[in-house]
């Protein structure tokens, strides 16, 4: 008889993620269900409020992304009105992007998903003249010393003899699942540590041309940083200098750190690249836009649709296609007008809530009924995967010389045929190509920036249509933005100067969602069938899978009695019961 296996709340993620999973008797899991166990109503919020204000409100959906909702919100509301953005802008714009995904990745990487793999209390036993060598073999990084390793191993120590692990505090350490060595172990843990220090040249970028980070400054017609190689309060010689500094300390560390501490763990764990799929069926809406906002073929990160794992079949998917593109809430906490079994498009979306579930904090989700905060997006009717696995294949399909070089060079160091992608190890490693890719690109959008101030081409900011009095009294915008963990859109409709409809769809929504009206199962819920725990009360390998997707769904839980009152307070604990 199965079991079922509650993980309430899935840690190292941003937000609340309640996973319940059937398990057999050889603790295989044989279906799982996946739960956002927490509702905002930025929609709601948004209703009759200014347009240009949207970007403030949405990107406060998230506290680690602190660009995507934003710039998705901008994009949005520009569409709806036709406003066009001045090249400058729009090269200021894919720095920050691009500086968003490649800080976001790294920090993925090391600090959310490398403790699936890496063991630190076994750094302890390493021998840090080994893990010198190691290091130098792999990368020319100057922190190579025995010396370096054996202080970092000191401080570790430190830490395990407090009897207080800290930021290690809360995880598995000595299960049976870990394989790497202890060198390779106290490595890791030791770029852990410098990741945190390197954010501070990450996020120059974001601070100079929106004025803080997290959560820059943005405007609806370009961006609020003007061009005056003269002026102290603009964008001059020195906050340029800076920038630049910032994308090669940026690309060094990529370089240098993540990419080969990627491919020196990765072999440790081929057989995750046989596990973790789940749905074979991507999308992307694209990114980096290389010319006018609406030339959808200049995207550096193309839109499109792969269905079935076909690579040879790259579809361009219409956001705004009403037959296609659509909302599903038969197993999620909302009412909609026409009823549960309907699907609504975005422009037409409904924000009514209607929790029925489960009470806190060990009944179980009614998993036949409502069971989930999310609704249930669906592409044609299908379930999709979104993020970066997704565009690395988009771009792979495409042909784009550099992704197909580094996914080659991943497959090699594996030896692994190509279908070895479509896998939780696939899903890390694309990650790994796409952060080369992008921290790459940083170097050509800065360089095509200087080349338009040499020319004298500085306008970062067009103001024609700033003002309601030149809108239409009715428009509808799509705002698109490939944030780092996938495919986020937002739909807008102003009437009278006024928002009249906004419904986000992000990237969780999309691999998190629980079943639909045709009960097909989100990603997350197709990717963790068939794995088998090798410790059902320490359920590893669920968590390796998902922290593969980077689920991203707010900050903080707490739980409150029937009075009000709170009861206690959950942020980096994980619980499991079995039922």
């Amino acid at each position: 008889m199965a079991k079922r296996l509650v993980v309430d709340p899935i840690t190292r993620i941003e937000g609340h993620l309640r996973i319940e999973a059937e398990v057999d008797s050889s603790n295989t899991i044989t279906a799982a269900y996946s739960s956002g166990t927490m509702v905002r109503g930025i929609e709601k919020i948004l209703k009759g409020r200014d347009p240009r204000d949207a970007w403030a409100f949405t990107q406060r959906s998230c506290g680690v992304c602190t660009t995507v909702h934003a710039f998705a919100s901008i994009r949005a509301v520009e569409d709806a009105l036709g406003i066009e953005i001045p090249p400058a802008a729009n090269l200021i714009r894919n720095l920050m992007i691009a500086q968003q995904y490649v800080h976001d990745h790294v920090m993925h990487f090391y600090h959310l998903h490398a403790l699936d793999w890496v063991d630190v209390v076994n750094a302890l036993k390493a021998d840090p003249a080994q893990t010198a060598a190691i290091q130098q073999s792999i990368s020319n990084w100057p922190l190579s010393s025995p010396a370096y390793f054996a202080d970092v191993q000191q401080k570790v120590q430190a830490i395990v003899d407090s009897g207080q692990l800290s930021i290690f505090a809360n995880a598995y350490w000595g299960h049976p699942a870990y394989k790497l060595p202890p060198e390779v172990n106290l490595l890791a843990v030791a770029h852990y540590l410098e990741a945190l220090d390197w954010q501070k040249d990450a996020v120059k970028i974001h601070t100079i041309f929106g004025g803080k980070n997290p959560h820059p400054n943005f405007v609806v017609g370009g961006v609020p940083m003007p061009i005056d190689l003269n002026s102290d309060t603009a964008l001059n010689a020195e906050r340029l200098a800076i920038i630049n500094d910032s994308i090669t300390k940026i690309i060094n560390f990529v370089d240098q750190v993540y990419l080969p501490d990627l491919l020196a763990i990765a072999p440790f764990y081929k057989d995750y690249a046989a596990v973790g799929e789940g749905l074979g069926n991507f999308l992307t809406w694209g990114e980096f836009p290389l010319g006018k906002y609406n030339e959808i073929d200049k995207l550096l990160i193309p839109r499109a649709v792969i269905l079935n794992r076909d690579l040879s079949n790259v579809i361009q998917p219409d956001p705004n296609d009403f037959d296609r593109m659509k909302e599903f809430i038969a197993h999620s906490w909302y009412d909609y007008s026409n009823g549960d079994g309907v699907g609504l498009h975005p422009w037409e979306g409904e924000t009514e809530f209607n929790y029925t579930g489960p009470q806190p904090p060990y009944e179980l989700l009614e998993v036949e009924q409502k069971y989930s905060w999310l609704k249930s997006p669906r592409w044609d009717e299908k379930a999709m995967e979104v993020g970066p696995l997704a565009r690395a294949l988009v771009l792979y399909a495409s042909g784009h010389a550099q992704t197909k070089e580094l996914v080659d060079q991943v497959l090699a160091t594996l030896d692994a045929p190509v279908e070895a992608l479509f896998s939780t190890l696939g899903r890390t490693a694309a990650r790994g190509v796409e952060t080369k890719v992008i921290g790459d690109a940083m170097r050509v959008f800065y360089d095509d920036l200087i080349g338009l101030i040499k020319a004298g081409n500085t306008r970062t900011f067009d103001d024609s249509k700033w003002e309601p009095i030149s809108w239409p009294s009715n428009a509808k915008g799509f705002g698109y933005m490939e944030a780092p963990r996938g495919a986020l859109g937002h739909w807008v409709v102003i009437k009278n100067g006024q928002i009249d409809n906004y419904q986000q769809v992000v990237p969780t929504t999309w691999n998190g969602s629980p079943r639909d009206h045709l009960g097909q199962p989100s990603a997350y819920e197709a990717a963790l069938e068939n794995h088998t725990l090798a410790k059902p009360e320490w359920p590893l390998e669920i968590l390796r899978t998902i922290h593969s997707f980077d689920p991203c769904m707010a900050c903080a839980i707490h739980m409150i009695d029937a009075n009000g009152e709170e009861i206690g307070a959950v942020g980096t604990g994980l619980n499991v019961c079995f039922t």
